[in-house]
Parts: C-alpha cells; sequence; structure tokens
C-alpha cells in the first residue's frame, strides 16, 4: 500500500506541531505529574479547539466531526510527538462507546467531549483508569455493560508520572449493555499505536541532536558507525511502522489495528532504548526532558493490549483468512 497525507492532513499536524511547541509540553507534562492540572486543561482546550477529538465524535452529534479516524491519527501522532499528557486514548474511546449509546445519552455526553470541555476516562475490572482525578466522565466497563462511574480512588504510582493511575467507584448509571466494544477497542489501539509512533519520531530527533552535540576522541560521537547503526536501526524500525498505522486507519479492521499497535509500540520501545543507551547516564535522570519520552514509551506499549495479546489477535485473524 502507497500512502501519502494530503494537503490539508499536512498542514493540519504542522498547526498542531506549532501549537504545542508553543505551549511549552515538557512544562505542563512535569505539572500533571505533581497532580497540577490548571496548564494541562488549558492546552487540553487547545487541542479540542483544533478539532482533535471531534473527529472521534459523529457528524451527526453536535461539535462532531467524525467518524474520520486517519485524520484523528495524524493529530495522535503530533499528540505523541509533544508528549501531551492526560487520557486522550480515553477520551477518544468514550467518545466512540457514546455513539452507541441511546440519542438522550449520546446528546448529552458526546458534547462536552468534543468541545474540550470535559476529560474522559474509561477503566475496566482488571485494570486502573488513566488520570481519574482529571476527568469529569469516568466509563467503568464490565461484562454487564459501560456505566457512568460516580468517583474515583486513591492515586496510585505508576512507571510514567503523567499516566495517573486510580480505581473507579463501581457502580452508577447503566450507560450501555452489554462488555466493551470491539470498535472502541480498535479506536483506543489506533490512537495509542499512533501516539507510540509519535514519541518514537521524537525520540529518534532528540537522540540525533544530541550525539551530534556529544563529542569523545575530539570528535562528535555521532560520528561512530556503533552509533550510526543502532539510529539507522530505530529509523527503519518506525519508518516501518507508519505506513502500518495509517493503513489500520483506513481499514479499521481489529486484526490490522492489533498488527499497527504492536509495530508502532514496539518500534518506540526499541528507540527508546537505544535513546537511553546513546545518552548515558543523564538519560536516565528524571531532571532531563528525555524521561517524559522514554516513560511514555513504556508505558503505551502494554496500554489496550500488550504485544502478546494483539499478535495473537493477529494471528488468529490470519487462520480465519478474514483480512
Amino acid at each position: 500500500m502507497r500512502f501519502l497525507l494530503d494537503a490539508e492532513q499536512r498542514a493540519f499536524a504542522a498547526s498542531l506541531d506549532a501549537l504545542l511547541t508553543a505551549a511549552d509540553t515538557p512544562a505542563v507534562v512535569r505539572d500533571w505529574s505533581r497532580g497540577d492540572h490548571a496548564s494541562g486543561r488549558a492546552l487540553w482546550s487547545r487541542v479540542a479547539e483544533a478539532g482533535v477529538f471531534a473527529l472521534a465524535v459523529p457528524e451527526t452529534c453536535e461539535g462532531g466531526l467524525g467518524p474520520r479516524p486517519v485524520d484523528l491519527t495524524v493529530a495522535f501522532v503530533e499528540l505523541g510527538r509533544h508528549a501531551v499528557p492526560g487520557p486522550l486514548v480515553e477520551t477518544v474511546m468514550a467518545a466512540v462507546l457514546l455513539s452507541g449509546a441511546d440519542p438522550g445519552t449520546a446528546k448529552r455526553l458526546l458534547p462536552p467531549l468534543a468541545s474540550g470541555g470535559t476529560i474522559a476516562t474509561v477503566g475496566t475490572e482488571q485494570s486502573y483508569a488513566l488520570d481519574g482525578d482529571a476527568a469529569g466522565l469516568r466509563l467503568s466497563c464490565s461484562p454487564d455493560g459501560i456505566r457512568l462511574s460516580p468517583g474515583h480512588g486513591p492515586v496510585r504510582p505508576a512507571l510514567d508520572p503523567a499516566r495517573r493511575l486510580t480505581p473507579l467507584t463501581p457502580g452508577g448509571e447503566l450507560l450501555l449493555a452489554g462488555p466493551l466494544t470491539e470498535q472502541a477497542l480498535a479506536w483506543a489501539r489506533l490512537a495509542t499505536a499512533a501516539q507510540a509512533l509519535g514519541v518514537g519520531l521524537a525520540l529518534l530527533d532528540r537522540t540525533v541532536a544530541h550525539v551530534k552535540r556529544r563529542c569523545q576522541f575530539g570528535v562528535p560521537v555521532g560520528s561512530f558507525q556503533a552509533v550510526k547503526h543502532r539510529l539507522a536501526d530505530a529509523k527503519i524500525a518506525l519508518e516501518f511502522a507508519r505506513p502500518l498505522v495509517f493503513g489500520a486507519a483506513l481499514s479499521m479492521r481489529p486484526a490490522e489495528v492489533a498488527a499497527a499497535k504492536v509495530a508502532a509500540c514496539e518500534a518506540a520501545y526499541s528507540t527508546a532504548r537505544t535513546a537511553l543507551q546513546l545518552h548515558g547516564a543523564i538519560g536516565y535522570t528524571a531532571e532531563y526532558g528525555l524521561s517524559l519520552w522514554l516513560t511514555k514509551a513504556r508505558a503505551l506499549r502494554t496500554a489496550w493490549g500488550d504485544p502478546h495479546e494483539c499478535r495473537a489477535l493477529v494471528v488468529s485473524a490470519a487462520g480465519d483468512r478474514r483480512w
């Protein structure tokens, strides 16, 4: 498949890049990690004004522009590239879930998601919800249905400090009968894959810049062949993942989305390991900006389906010859 973004999509990506660069996102991430959500909410509103969350909300709903998975993928690559904090994937997932609710529920809950007025998170019985303390809409998923959780438990520590985990309070209004839908899970995995791709690209760019500056034996370490090989491997992995991610956005077939998530998350994780090695000891420090992307690459790898689970889905679908 040969996939190229059109001029409008490239302009959308460039506008988001400019917006997020001007927002000093690393400072926002550090505030969010401490539980200070003020700057994060302001950034969330600007992202919503750019139309990002509306891309997952049906056009038939007030404020909706979607569903447009390809454009959403373009946006999430940039969100990952700038390490934007918050339950971004979960808000998209909530929009997809609520699109299947009764008209009254959809009309009540979807417009605030599209406009950025409400941050949403989604949790299951087997896992914590992301940023439940910041979310105004908390969806609790169980085999019997999707409920509007009335609250959340204490914040738990996580590998990525900007991904604040909370248990959701059981019970609440029943919004949808039945378990988490395959469609909603596919959207969550696609957004996670796009975010991971952006994280990997940012790590690669920062590492290339570092090895050009860092000198040993009177020359930049980037001139050493072994360093070049590690960076080339990272670049190849990311570039091979990119068409899988956008191809999955075109088809939205669960197995193709799962394959894209494996490729993008493994490429980002491999790039993170390379970045850490080539930065040396400074790469381990929380004060250094690289850590914001290193921890996110590891966390996204297992979000909404770990590599084993996603590979199993790909193998199962290949055996059924349905994709």
